[in-house]
């Protein structure tokens, strides 16, 4: 089976509230989708989130990217689904000059590999999942159900912050991560005011989205060591992740990468450094759903934990990618995503894929990602578009 059509199309979607954390505010985010078509007219959709302060990539600059890649010699003819899969995870889009952690275009990778593993997977019948049973047999663990854990953002202060954290209790919620760092916002209230607010049990992490300067990363960590808090996610600047060895030392906390690690060159310099305890994979911002999986199985091999992460912005289409990913991949340690109606106003999806009461959802069913798009929604969205193949 051969891939007739490949076409990127920009999509704008606006967030139901801001969303605010250390790094950035948005009120809306512009997405990559790709709409794959097989010869038999079977259609596959991916998605990427660009963010510039991650990976070094814009909407403008992924389109940029996808039109000058020759991605039309690389779509082979797919006998089987194995084939499919391999043919994917060889997709490569043109070279990005200066790019030494070779990441400014997951994103675009991201949306391209995963209209078509889901066309594909359509066309064969074989989930999304099936890709992990065939590529890393040893992370192997089908799931019938999925637990998100939540997060309290840095728009919430004071009072609303308690009633907040309350409602996550009340909610069901296990695990619970906290944006810290915001100029201006006192993070040691915060902290104490949530941790009365979900009781001792909650699993309590903090994102400090690269806000603090290495030089006090260990001083604020500290402060907040007392509410019982079990890792610190991306803590200061990637420019400055030499320095989180001693960091890890200093406070006896295990830090997470996040923005230090869309891709393996990433990777394999932070285990070599020592920088970190965790890594943060995310799908668009690691390059696709082979490319996390590759993060996952390297991260195990070093003895690492890793999580599932999302983009702030998903539709639809990568929050199914996740949920495969979640509901496939053994030892993740938390994972988030599925906000869905709690955030984009234009899901794309025909059905609602937000997770239920306590976090969770169940695993998705059938070929590819196992949803259906709803094209009325898409053109709603849709800002332009290109024939890339």
């Amino acid at each position: 089976m051969r891939v007739t059509e490949l076409q990127a199309i920009q999509v704008r979607i606006p967030f139901k509230r801001a969303f605010r954390h250390a790094s950035y505010t948005r009120t809306s985010t512009d997405n990559v989708v790709i709409r794959c078509v097989l010869e038999n007219g079977t259609i596959g959709f991916g998605e990427g989130v660009p963010r510039e302060y991650v990976t070094g990539e814009t909407i403008d600059s992924a389109f940029e990217l996808l039109k000058r890649s020759d991605l039309k010699s690389q779509l082979s003819d797919c006998a089987d689904f194995t084939a499919a899969v391999a043919m994917a995870e060889r997709l490569q889009l043109a070279p990005i000059p200066g790019d030494d952690r070779k990441c400014q275009g997951n994103g675009a990778r991201c949306a391209v590999e995963l209209a078509v593993l889901d066309a594909h997977g359509r066309h064969f019948g074989q989930s999304l999942s099936r890709v992990v049973q065939l590529l890393a047999p040893d992370l192997f663990e089908p799931k019938a159900e999925v637990r998100y854990s939540s997060a309290v953002t840095s728009g919430s202060t004071g009072f609303k912050t308690r009633l907040k954290a309350l409602a996550m209790w009340a909610y069901g919620f296990h695990q619970l991560k906290v944006k810290v760092g915001v100029a201006g916002q006192d993070d040691v209230g915060r902290l104490s005011a949530i941790r009365k607010g979900v009781g001792r049990k909650m699993d309590i992490r903090i994102d400090a989205n690269e806000a603090w300067p290495a030089a006090e990363a260990a001083r604020k960590i500290t402060e907040l060591k007392p509410f019982n808090i079990s890792c610190v996610e991306q803590p200061s600047a990637h420019e400055e992740t030499c320095h989180f060895a001693e960091i890890r030392r200093q406070t006896g906390l295990p830090i997470m990468l996040d923005e230090s690690l869309c891709g393996m060159v990433d990777a394999e310099r932070a285990v070599a450094g020592g920088w970190c305890d965790l890594f943060n994979i995310r799908l668009s911002k690691c390059g696709g759903f082979i490319a996390s999986l590759r993060l996952a199985q390297f991260a195990k091999r070093y003895g690492l934990g890793y999580q599932l992460g999302c983009q702030v912005g998903e539709t639809a289409i990568l929050s199914a990618a996740g949920r495969h990913f979640a509901a496939s991949v053994k030892d993740l340690r938390y994972v988030e995503g599925s906000y869905d109606r709690h955030l984009v106003r234009e899901a794309l999806g025909t059905r609602d894929l937000t997770f239920g009461r306590g976090g969770k959802a169940a695993a998705l069913m059938g070929g590819g990602l196992g949803i259906e798009i709803d094209t009325t929604a898409l053109q709603r969205v849709t800002v332009r578009t290109e024939t890339l193949a």
